[in-house]
């Protein structure tokens, strides 16, 4: 029987042109179980936003695979009949054979991150994966500097990104760029010192593509918007997610009502109803901010 729907899965090319000439952030969610996805996926469509579906690699170990994952997600889309531009994105990929196994298995954005290597080799690598990723339609993300702060077992220690560099690499055909500008992965420390705004001027100056903001969880609003004013068209949020899931799940079982004595509130589909809606509220709010929120 032919199937009535299909809604594939776009890479983030347009959504991140779009954001970066109308001053706003398209937001990159991470994702960690069917709960996260099917949240996230619900909301986008309910709120009418554009969505960057992010998975790292530690993630898709944990959730079962590259092939997993992908079935998955296209799998809801058609069951929840998603309308909205949705992006399929591997969040820090560390070698270029784990963005062509993403890209094999139908991913439709990848990021190479290859901070971690000297400026010349993550230049060739790059160029390797936008080779690959192109004729297969597969948006490319590439990072200068370092991120502050860990994620995955990816430790960075937040070098600012060199607008020299950033031109750089928007040559080797990228869509968009991460550079490091102060930001830190994980909860943001007493006496964190900021976003570094000139830092991000000059390396836009240099670069005049959309940009990544990474270590979106937790940064003020006022900075948040500043960013997105000077360039910033993608923001990427997992912490925070992460904390509101765990808050209100931890206020569910606070309460007792987990316990058999009080029906069948332990039952996996109740237990973790807090945290996704919890999800679908944060979504809500930072979407508001980013300005992406009703723009798909």
């Amino acid at each position: 029987m032919e199937q009535k729907y299909h809604k594939k899965l776009v890479n983030a090319s347009e959504m991140i042109k779009k954001a970066h000439q109308n001053k706003y952030a398209v937001g990159h969610f991470n994702i960690n179980n069917l709960e996260w996805t099917k949240a996230l996926l619900e909301v986008a469509q309910a709120t009418n936003t554009p969505i960057i579906l992010g998975a790292s690699e530690g993630a898709i170990k944990y959730m079962g695979g590259y092939n997993l994952v992908v079935a998955m997600v296209n799998a809801l889309l058609d069951s929840l009949e998603i309308t909205v531009p949705v992006a399929l994105h591997l969040d820090h990929g560390q070698s270029v054979e784990s963005c062509k196994k993403a890209i094999d298995a139908g991913f439709s954005s990848v990021m190479y991150d290859g901070s971690h290597h000297p400026f010349a080799e993550n230049v060739i690598n790059t160029k390797e994966v936008v080779a690959y990723a192109k004729p297969n339609a597969v948006s490319v993300e590439a990072e200068i500097g370092t991120i502050g702060g860990e994620e995955d077992g990816v430790v960075g220690t937040g070098e600012i990104g060199d607008p020299k560099e950033a031109s750089e690499m928007v040559a080797t055909g990228i869509d968009f760029l991460a550079a490091g500008i102060g930001n830190i992965h994980g909860p943001y420390p007493t006496g964190w010192p900021g976003l570094n705004f000139q830092a991000l001027e000059d390396i836009q100056t240099a670069a005049k593509i959309g940009m990544v903001l990474h270590g979106g969880s937790g940064i003020p609003q006022e900075q948040v918007k500043k960013a997105i004013s000077l360039g910033i068209s993608k923001i990427n949020v997992n912490t925070e997610l992460q904390i509101a899931f765990a808050a209100a799940t931890r206020q569910y079982i606070e309460a007792g009502k987990d316990k058999p004595e009080n029906g069948k509130g332990f039952d996996p589909r109740k237990l973790l109803k807090p945290g996704y809606e919890a999800i679908k509220t944060t979504f809500d709010e930072l979407t508001a901010w980013f300005g992406c929120k009703g723009k798909a």
